[in-house]
């Protein structure tokens, strides 16, 4: 072989070529200059947060390109000014994004619990969990992948309960997102995943997730779902992803008695623990809309429109701002319907009074009219009977006059019963002057 022919022939040895990526992978990795990263960051944490975001962007694609993970620690759990947790969290974004799987998420916890400390851990891992979950809720890894995936995740963990409940977390968020509750109840209960996450199965988040499920279906009754969502509740400490899976999974929740007054009265609570965050408004004028208080719905998604940032890249600032307006313009809907409702409300208790005061009115003079008929009659009747009284027969004064007083005494007891006859049946029937119209606004 010739000189010009070795320097264009191709390597077709599979051996060769991943030695040769892991040479070129590995001078990459030669180039990233850690120090250099940090001094970065330090300096993007005094730029404003456009800025910030810019930086934190870049270093994450550079770090991509190399093909190493960061390699710095995390000092807080901040995810506005902290640019640190930015860089990493734009890191595995992408990650995420290029690679959605159980084994990446795998991954992510693994580096999470080698560069955070134990107390800024548990928000940073419910916080990436479901929002890569999110991101990446159109690709869902099927149960034989998952299987897989989870045997290579057991086996290269040593069966961590931690990593696999971040895994774990990942996987569920994927199926809550796309509102697949019968998946998602049957994976948190067996799979071999949730099996794996151990003693996190009992973690507020993790029940949280099996309230939400059991909500949407069809095969679960409300009682128990409402079980799993107090207990989900009443966790102390109660973190912010807790409440957003448990406002979510009655905001999701086919209809059932008091659903509106149980979101309305969950998500004050949540707003008066987290008054700046503009999705627990939303799910507060949700629940006041379902409860037909659509003025105060009307103020609260306005907050929730004001509260809402105009950056971030996980969660669409446009998405997230059409969500509300819809919501707005339902109880903007809502609102004329309820005004409307009112009007004929009120036009239907003035007409019930003047029907009522009609009847009234018909029954009274049909009354008196018995009343007036009865006497003429038995005035009538008195003066034919007493005529041949008076005029023929041979009796005395005195039994002539007690003749016609029996004759007298009985007619006004026939009218006297006639009009009482009258008064009963009359009075039977008449009308509640209080009675009010049927609710027409009322809801199931």
């Amino acid at each position: 072989m010739t000189t010009s022919t070795r320097m264009f022939a191709v390597c077709t040895d599979p051996i060769r070529i991943r030695v040769v990526h892991i040479r070129r992978r590995s001078a990459r990795r030669r180039h990233v200059d850690v120090a250099s990263i940090n001094a970065r960051l330090g300096q993007a944490a005094s730029t404003d947060s456009r800025e910030l975001d810019r930086i934190c962007e870049d270093l994450a694609a550079e770090l991509i390109d190399a093909g190493i993970e960061p390699p710095f620690q995390i000092p807080s759990a901040d995810f506005v000014i902290d640019p640190w947790l930015i860089c990493a969290d734009r890191y595995w974004r992408r990650r995420f994004l290029r690679e959605p799987t159980v084994e990446v998420a795998a991954r992510c916890a693994r580096w999470l619990y080698d560069h955070t400390e134990p107390p800024i851990r548990p928000n940073i891992i419910e916080k990436w969990s479901l929002g890569y979950a999110f991101i990446t809720k159109d690709s869902v890894e099927s149960r034989h992948d998952l299987t897989l995936a989870t045997g290579r995740i057991v086996e290269t963990t040593q069966g961590s309960a931690d990593i696999c409940y971040f895994a774990a977390l990942y996987h569920a968020g994927k199926l809550r997102s796309n509102f697949w509750f019968d998946e998602l109840h049957q994976f948190l209960e067996s799979s071999l995943l949730a099996v794996a996450a151990g003693r996190h199965r009992d973690d507020p988040l993790f029940t949280g997730l099996r309230a939400f499920a059991a909500f949407g279906s069809r095969t679960i009754t409300t009682s128990h779902a409402l079980d799993l969502l107090d207990t989900a509740w009443r966790a102390t400490p109660r973190s912010r992803a807790v409440v957003d899976v448990c406002l979510g999974a009655l905001a999701a929740a086919p209809r059932f008695p008091e659903r509106g007054e149980q979101l309305r009265r969950r998500a004050t609570d949540a707003v008066t623990e987290f008054p700046d965050d503009h999705l627990f408004q939303f799910r507060l004028a949700c629940g006041q809309r379902m409860c037909g208080d659509y003025t105060d719905a009307l103020d609260t998604i306005d907050t929730a429109l004001r509260l809402l940032p105009a950056i971030g890249t996980r969660i669409s600032h446009e998405l997230l701002q059409e969500q509300y307006l819809r919501e707005r313009d339902v109880i903007e809907k809502g609102l004329d319907l309820a005004e409307l409702a009112a009007g004929q409300q009120t036009r239907w208790r003035a007409q019930d009074a003047a029907n009522r005061d009609l009847r009234r009115t018909l029954q009274t003079s049909a009354i008196r009219a018995v009343e007036l008929v009865t006497v003429f009659t038995a005035a009538v009747a008195f003066a034919v009977g007493s005529l041949p009284i008076t005029l023929t027969g041979n009796l005395g004064f005195r039994d002539r006059a007690l003749l016609l007083t029996i004759l007298g005494a009985g007619l006004l007891l026939f009218a006297f019963v006639i009009i009482a006859g009258t008064w009963i049946i009359t009075g039977r029937h008449h009308p509640d002057p209080d009675a009010s119209p049927p609710d027409r606004t009322s809801r199931s």
